[in-house]
């Protein structure tokens, strides 16, 4: 069995990023997923967000991984890592940098080989009502979720030129018509109307372009992130969807939530509150 460890939307917490590290210390698992919301909220105002870039991955999260690298040597796990709604554009040269250490792979909507597995990054979210707009797109279509900001009406730390295109559009082109029988989706979004998206209210807050994916491509493996409360709320984290095995590490609590499981096996999962 090749085990894997998965922990979404830390938020910049330190005490959860450290009992991780002791964890992958302590068990030596063969693979580390991250699924965004990684860094700690920076507030500044909205005419000082342009070009902002977080402190946290060169001051804290590249010495607390290239330590545990030290520390475990040949068994430092494949770290594969994506950004979420509530990280910056801005700070992508500072996980790059992490990448270019060895010390983990940054997937931003990319994809990349392991074996038999083909493994793949996706951070972006449904309009929320957040104003940072990063990391959000249109789903299926340009209406706007109840409450949400228009992403042309909030601010970017990145001026770029996508933000017409649609999620769905994005998860055609990365997916590529690839055989999906072992690929693994890293997705901050969960899917829309599932065990794994909701919210106070039972409000749903995922992607219906996910959520088609996930229907029509039967991807091996999905990992989601995102909504803090749903498993507090449908006493799940993770649910099937025909062949596909879905998994949310997103979590409410003071404590980390680590959900663990077996690659070749994912119906042996659990996840642990540490």
């Amino acid at each position: 069995m090749t085990t894997c460890y998965f922990v979404s939307d830390l938020h910049g917490d330190k005490t959860k990023f450290e009992k991780l590290v002791s964890e992958i210390a302590r068990k030596k698992p063969s693979f580390l997923f991250m699924a965004g919301d990684l860094l700690p909220h920076v507030k500044v105002s909205d005419n000082q967000k342009q070009g902002v870039v977080n402190p946290f991955i060169d001051d804290f999260l590249i010495p607390l991984f290239r330590h545990l690298q030290k520390e475990i040597g040949c068994n430092y796990p494949e770290v594969y890592l994506i950004a979420g709604n509530d990280d910056y554009k801005s700070d992508i040269p500072g996980f790059q940098k992490g990448a270019e250490s060895d010390l983990w792979k940054f997937l931003n909507s990319s994809k990349v080989k392991f074996g038999p597995y083909h493994i793949y990054g996706y951070s972006y979210v449904p309009p929320t009502p957040f104003r940072l707009k990063d990391w959000e797109k249109f789903d299926i279509d340009f209406s706007l979720p109840e409450g949400a900001l228009n992403p042309e009406q909030g601010y970017k730390s990145v001026k770029d030129d996508d933000e017409f295109k649609l999620i769905s559009e994005d998860l055609e082109k990365l997916s590529d018509n690839d055989p999906l029988e072992k690929a693994i989706f890293m997705m901050h979004s969960p899917p829309y109307d599932s065990l794994l998206d909701k919210i106070p209210g039972n409000r749903s807050i995922g992607s219906k372009a996910i959520a088609d994916f996930i229907k029509n491509k039967q991807p091996y493996i999905t990992l989601h992130g995102h909504a803090h409360e749903t498993s507090e709320i449908t006493g799940e984290w993770h649910q099937i969807t025909g062949r596909t095995r879905s998994f949310s590490a997103a979590y409410n609590g003071p404590g980390l939530a680590l959900v663990i499981f077996q690659i070749d096996n994912p119906d042996q999962c659990e996840r642990k509150i540490i």
